[in-house]
């Protein structure tokens, strides 16, 4: 697999994990699910394919030098800054132009900094395959096979099989369709045509640029300067200038939702996006009453008549005749909520940020 690349992107914010996850140690810094980082996890996974000078990680200023001290043996120069968030096609454009300036010969395999992946030696089979694929000129998206019917995940239609890489079945995509309702999730679970968008491709990166250029060409036109400007002294100051006009836009609605000639391979590689407490809570380990205790010292906790309750706190915490409850403790918040309704943390999150509330974001 020559000029293989992986771009992991490091800069979301997990706000439904809040309290936990915030704006200066956000998800993918923190050991949510063992003691590394979910990061240095997604760095570690892949590392039987992709030697570190291989991978390049996107990410913002503030991040920066926190992520780099967690991977030191990834160089520093592949780290692609990004000013501040601006969605995820233009962090995505910005790393691919700077790889393509360093091997215009590049495929990428765009991945995340902050989803567990159970099966790790399937998911780099699955890589191998999907660069099969993509030299075939090819957008290769990775779908996952859907559990239930969820409405908090895109999905993707998969149209004729396309063939067979190594051992895996390769379906053209016919759509992307954006976070369905209850019953349109349900249609599509049922018809066994879907799968959920992991926001995982692999891109050769001449072919990238081509649709950057020909949906987005604002995009296009701003990195391919910015590639060209890359070793001039005032390449940050132009960098910074670009990026206030730079466009607000998922790389979904602006390349995948366009494009024609994608693909996409079903998988089942144990994945979650740990979107939410709720399903962080699917993946940690629970007792014989279904109840999951995580955080330092989590050997003094007393859990009494309490079932499928996840307590995440480096005290002493007690529990007495609850059920699918969520208790996260920190220095500064304590969140105590339904299992039910910890999608809803997001909007405590925008009301602590819409009041003024900024030393607990």
């Amino acid at each position: 697999m020559e000029h293989y690349y992986a771009l992991i992107a490091a800069g979301g914010h997990g706000t439904r994990l809040w309290p936990m996850s915030r704006a200066k140690l956000p998800k993918q810094m923190l050991p949510l699910i063992d003691d590394d980082s979910m990061f240095s996890t997604s760095v570690a996974r892949i590392q039987s394919i992709f030697p570190p000078e291989d991978i390049f990680v996107v990410t913002g200023r503030e991040l920066a030098e926190d992520l780099r001290a967690e991977v030191p043996q990834i160089p520093t120069s592949n780290f692609i800054i990004e000013p501040y968030a601006k969605n995820t096609a233009p962090a995505l454009a910005l790393a691919l132009a700077a790889i393509q300036r360093r091997d215009p010969e590049a495929t990428v395999a765009i991945l995340t900094a902050d989803h567990h992946i159970a099966r790790q030696e399937t998911f780099c089979e699955v890589l191998e395959a999907a660069w099969q694929v993509a030299q075939e000129d090819r957008i290769v998206t990775l779908g996952i096979s859907p559990s239930h019917p969820a409405t908090g995940y895109g999905y993707i239609q998969q149209g004729a099989l396309i063939g067979e890489y190594n051992n895996l079945k390769v379906y053209h995509s016919k759509r992307f369709t954006e976070k369905p309702d209850i019953v349109r999730a349900t249609q599509f679970l049922a018809s066994s045509q879907y799968s959920w968008n992991s926001g995982m491709f692999i891109w050769r990166v001449d072919r990238a640029m081509r649709d950057l250029e020909r949906f987005q060409p604002a995009i296009y036109a701003m990195c391919s300067y910015l590639q060209s400007a890359h070793d001039s002294p005032d390449y940050e100051a132009k960098l910074n200038d670009i990026w206030e006009t730079m466009p607000n836009l998922s790389i979904d609605f602006a390349v995948m939702e366009k494009a024609d000639n994608i693909a996409v391979i079903p998988i089942d590689i144990g994945w979650s996006d740990v979107g939410t407490w709720a399903s962080l809570y699917e993946i940690l380990p629970q007792d014989s009453f279904g109840n999951c205790i995580k955080g330092a010292s989590s050997d003094i906790r007393i859990i009494l008549d309490t079932r499928d309750t996840l307590v995440f706190s480096d005290r002493l915490t007690v529990a007495i005749g609850v059920e699918d409850i969520v208790v996260v403790d920190t220095d500064d918040v304590l969140l105590v909520c339904h299992k039910d309704r910890t999608q809803d943390v997001k909007q405590v999150v925008d009301y602590l940020r819409e009041n003024g509330n900024e030393e607990y974001l």
